[in-house]
């Protein structure tokens, strides 16, 4: 018997193999049928996946074998992976001088006609190889050795499919991570930042209405400078905090409510110094989804509607409809309207105009990114159109669950 060499580049081999994390999982329905289709199409009882390891050869599928491994030194397929153009073709191993001696000849599974089809993967590596074996001394014909071949790219197929859903799982894994991560610098935001934070802005309005006499000019301006801060931190932070929570509303159960019902549940929650009113269709349509998402959509647009708004009397008109796929909503202003050089950035994650609203404070770019991340998530788009002096108008889908 003459035990098979072993590769140039063996590690790199051997690292590339490894990469699949396919050696010693369980039997899998998508090998077993190739290596039952290889002996249908051959006329022969085994057929075999076999992957060459440091030590050994392990079988992926082993049609017609008990076995599920032999030592690397027996191995066929050890040899049959020296040269991964070329397919391996043992007719009698009785008159072979390589095997006709070995333990896998003389006893169990008595293989004497053996065929194999190297499987190179497309770094160029070959991993072990797809052979039939038979028990009796015989040839393929050109049409069964082609079919194995194909068979044999469909097995580097599966295995690839294999190592692209594992770096997709590990991405998943980090993601997980991070937005583990992210949930805790939210709970340190929520917690550590913003508790003393409103503390500061609570004893600033202390000292301005109690104290607001024993300051001079440049102490009162100091004071107003503190609490405008103050309260643009606190908006920042109350827009990361909903950025970041996103996945938590996310994962909200769906349920089937009315629309009108919503809107009109928004309203309270608005500005109630301001003069604005909010016409929306008096339909009492239901529809099935994320209540909460939607909520927190609706009631960042209407914000935006009230606070970019230089009118004495804010109007705002919302309207819905639906086909078969998806949820259409629309909310437009009689706003300031929006310059058509900022559109493009509108949605871009801390991106702001520079521009004050009637309320003298500058956005915090949070909100309209959290938004469209929210409706996307949903399947849905958001687009925005909008004319100086005019007002903005925003449209906006949600996929219907089926």
């Amino acid at each position: 018997m003459i035990k098979p060499e072993i590769p140039a580049n063996e590690d790199q081999r051997i690292e590339s193999l490894n990469s699949y994390e396919i050696l010693d999982t369980l039997p899998e329905k998508d090998y077993d049928e190739i290596t039952q289709l290889a002996s249908q199409i051959c006329n022969t009882p085994i057929s075999l996946i076999s992957l060459i390891d440091p030590e050994r050869q392990w079988f992926k599928s082993h049609h017609g074998l008990g076995a599920t491994e032999t030592p690397r030194e027996l191995a066929f397929c050890a040899h049959a992976i020296m040269d991964p153009d070329q397919i391996f073709v043992v007719n009698d191993a009785y008159k072979d001088v390589r095997f006709s001696d070995n333990p896998l000849v003389t006893g169990n599974p008595n293989v004497v006609f053996y065929t194999g089809i190297p499987l190179v993967n497309p770094d160029g590596f070959t991993l072990g190889t797809l052979c039939t074996i038979d028990h009796k001394p015989r040839e393929l014909s050109q049409s069964q050795i082609s079919s194995l071949k194909i068979l044999a790219h469909t097995v580097v197929n599966l295995m690839e499919l294999r190592k692209s859903n594992i770096a997709l799982l590990k991405t998943k894994r980090e993601l997980e991570a991070r937005n583990s991560e992210l949930e805790n610098f939210a709970y340190i935001i929520s917690h550590d930042i913003k508790s003393p934070l409103i503390n500061i802005m609570s004893f600033t309005g202390l000292l301005k209405s109690d104290y607001y006499e024993s300051f001079d000019e440049n102490g009162i301006k100091y004071l107003d400078y503190l609490q405008q801060s103050s309260e643009k931190l606190n908006a920042m932070v109350d827009g990361l905090l909903s950025y970041y929570r996103g996945e938590r509303l996310l994962a909200t159960k769906n349920e089937v409510f009315k629309i009108i019902d919503l809107v009109q549940s928004l309203i309270p929650l608005l500005s109630k110094s301001e003069n604005f009113k909010i016409n929306y269709p008096e339909s009492k349509k239901t529809i099935k989804g994320n209540k909460v998402v939607l909520e927190h959509i609706l009631l960042n647009l209407f914000n935006n509607s009230i606070k970019y708004n230089d009118k004495e009397v804010i109007l705002i008109d919302f309207s819905f409809q639906d086909d078969n796929e998806y949820y259409y909503f629309s909310v437009a202003d009689n706003g300031r309207g929006i310059a058509k050089e900022h559109l493009g950035k509108i949605f871009n994650l801390f991106a702001n105009l520079g521009i004050k609203d009637r309320f003298g404070n500058k956005g915090t770019g949070i909100g309209l990114t959290a938004v469209k991340k929210f409706i996307e998530a949903l399947g849905g788009t958001i687009t925005i159109s909008s004319e100086v002096g005019k007002g903005t108008t925003i449209n906006f889908s949600i996929k219907k669950e089926k």
